[in-house]
């Protein structure tokens, strides 16, 4: 009798075929063969113990954001909105931020619960914006995650709809 091995890790991959037989494959999750478990009460524990904000799971993310700090809850949500409005977008949440692909990064996520305010990196040339102090920074050069050149700052509604159409032209330009 032969003995089955369960896989040492667990892939799944995204992938879709292009004109003239391009294809192109994306890692979306890798695991181990048996998945580790962590109670919610234990991370909760954690959580306190290292005296984190309070988060709160984000109810419509299609792709399971994750977690957000609750000051900034409902901002994120409206944001995640203009983010995945764009037809096929990947919401991938990272150690750092939540990265939003399409083949590349279009935009990086960054919350700063502190100063109650997202930091949005986008594919953007700073040279072809108006930069305004407080709202937009140019990030070249930098090093920041490496996403974007464009850093906007949103703290309202008001800043998320300045913010639009930054948020399309990234987009567009991928």
């Amino acid at each position: 009798m032969a003995v089955q091995r369960l896989p040492e890790r667990i892939d799944l991959v995204r992938y879709r075929v292009f004109e003239g037989g391009l294809l192109s494959l994306l890692l979306v999750d890798s695991s181990p063969g048996s998945p580790n478990v962590v109670s919610p009460r234990r991370s909760r524990e954690r959580d306190a113990a290292v005296g984190s904000a309070p988060l709160a799971p984000v109810a419509p993310s299609p792709a399971g954001a994750g977690l957000v700090p609750e000051c900034l809850r409902d901002l994120y949500a409206e944001l995640d909105d203009a983010l995945t409005a764009w037809g096929e977008v990947e919401v991938a949440p990272l150690w750092h931020y939540i990265a939003y692909r399409r083949l590349v990064n279009v935009a990086s996520v960054i919350f700063r619960p502190k100063h109650e305010a997202i930091l949005v990196y986008l594919r953007v040339d700073p040279d072809t914006v108006a930069l305004e102090e407080g709202f937009t920074w140019d990030m070249r050069g930098v090093g920041h995650l490496g996403t974007g050149d464009l850093e906007v700052r949103l703290v309202s509604a008001a800043d998320l709809e300045k913010a639009a159409p930054l948020i399309r032209r990234a987009f567009e330009a991928a």
